[in-house]
């Protein structure tokens, strides 16, 4: 009889990164992998994209709360969760990151004494206003297994005192970068946004801004754009925007003259990310995909959880400061960055396998 997992997931970039485990668990053919989508980021639109061109295993499960404040969003997937485990009876959960699917499927998982495994784990932006910083904190207090992507993760829960509990910390490595060079041989046949733009490469600047308290905040907002518009008048910004912020921006009669694109698919995100100059977001997940493709990141936040790339020189917080943006754009225009450095591992997803297989075993 096969060991049995289930994997909570409910954000896009979340099935990315499981994408790389499933085919691991898939080939190794040990354990049995049910895979939970709780809907929480859902776009009808993207599933061919994900369960078919990806390559993606399909849910055995979908649960479709979305569109809810955080409590009843979380306490509606922690009572769905929790009636699927007792079904299912898997040996271990496995959750990815910091959303709230992630907090509900590791609160299901406790409460029930099932093994919880948590991808991402040790991950901080010191930032307690950010609701993902609360999921992710109680995430790992509870978790058995915690897989660091960076060394910096594995301090910071050294520092918190995690060595004392009961529960097995190991620097894996980012498993981002497995997707990120396998599906890089792929985005190139199934994407064509590049030269649909008629951009040229290495002469465009991706921008992507989403985070609440840039979007929702309007000095915030002014800022960012603000000092995107001052880095255009340099070089062309791509930008792919979500329709809430394009929503904000209609209803306040802001304009500013950029590239505004509908949002991309996976596939487009890496080809524009390969060919472009370098990427300004407030995107977590984006920071360390420039850095696997090679590319500077001027970051528009107070701070990241990917401090790293900024001690090492590969990207500056910036804030919404459109001085402080254009500066930036300068500095990394004119420096060429020597990307030969491990920060983020090899041969993730095996390593991530072989401690799952470790801790059910055992």
């Amino acid at each position: 009889m096969k060991l049995k997992i289930i994997t909570i997931l409910g954000a896009r970039p979340q099935f990315v990164k499981a994408a790389v485990l499933s085919r691991i668990i898939a080939l190794h053919g040990e354990i049995e992998e049910i895979i939970v989508h709780t809907g929480q980021h859902y776009d009808a639109n993207m599933s061919k994209v994900f369960f078919t061109e990806m390559e993606i295993p399909k849910p055995k499960y979908f649960l479709n709360i979305n569109g809810l404040g955080h409590g009843a969003m979380t306490g509606q997937m922690l009572e769905k969760i929790e009636e699927l485990l007792m079904v299912e009876k898997p040996q271990a959960v496995v959750v990815f990151g910091d959303t709230n699917s992630t907090l509900a499927g590791a609160l299901a998982a406790k409460k029930l004494g099932i093994k919880l495994i948590h991808i991402e784990a040790g991950l901080r932006s010191f930032n307690m206003s950010m609701p993902e910083e609360i999921n992710r904190i109680l995430t790992d207090r509870i978790s058995d297994l915690l897989l660091c992507p960076t060394e910096t993760a594995m301090k910071n829960l050294q520092k918190e005192g995690f060595s004392l509990y009961q529960t097995r910390m190991i620097n894996t490595g980012d498993i981002m970068l497995d997707a990120v060079r396998y599906y890089s041989k792929v985005s190139e046949e199934k994407s064509s946004v590049f030269s649909n733009l008629n951009l040229e490469k290495g002469e465009f600047v991706l921008a992507t801004i989403h985070r609440q308290e840039n979007t929702d905040d309007l000095d915030n907002l002014r800022g960012v754009f603000q000092g995107l518009e001052q880095i255009n008048k340099k070089q062309q910004v791509i930008l792919p925007l979500h329709p809430r912020t394009r929503k904000i921006l209609e209803n306040q009669n802001l304009k500013y003259n950029l590239t505004i694109i509908d949002p991309v698919g996976y596939f487009d995100m890496l080809e524009l990310l390969k060919n472009c100059s370098m990427v300004v977001t407030d995107s977590g997940g984006l920071q360390k995909e420039a850095f696997f493709n090679q590319k500077p990141v001027i970051i528009a936040r107070t701070e990241t959880e990917w401090i790293e790339l900024v001690d090492h020189g590969f990207a500056r917080i910036v804030a919404t400061d459109p001085k402080k943006m254009l500066e930036a754009f300068e500095f990394f225009n004119q420096k060429k960055l020597d990307y030969n450095m491990t920060l983020y591992g090899n041969d993730v997803g095996e390593k991530i396998y072989q401690e799952i297989l470790s801790l059910i075993n055992n």
